[in-house]
């Protein structure tokens, strides 16, 4: 159990790392107006996407994608 929390919470900073890394790259590129904001609205779907998959897993109510260290 201590192992899929810590994994967890790992997995949460990279996670979070990447997303923050990617919107600011979003903001810096010159693109129009529209495009920019369909961009940054498909980061947050997807990272949110990746976050409940994450948690369900941790939950263990999916069991696929990227492995639990803490699965016996």
């Amino acid at each position: 159990m201590i192992a899929s929390l810590i994994y967890l919470v790992v997995a949460l900073i990279i996670i979070g790392l990447i997303v923050w890394l990617l919107n600011y790259l979003i903001d810096n590129v010159p693109l129009q107006e529209p495009f920019k904001r369909v961009a940054k609205i498909a980061l947050m779907v997807l990272s949110i996407l990746i976050i409940i998959l994450l948690l369900l897993q941790f939950l263990g109510v999916i069991d696929g994608g990227v492995p639990r260290l803490g699965k016996l």
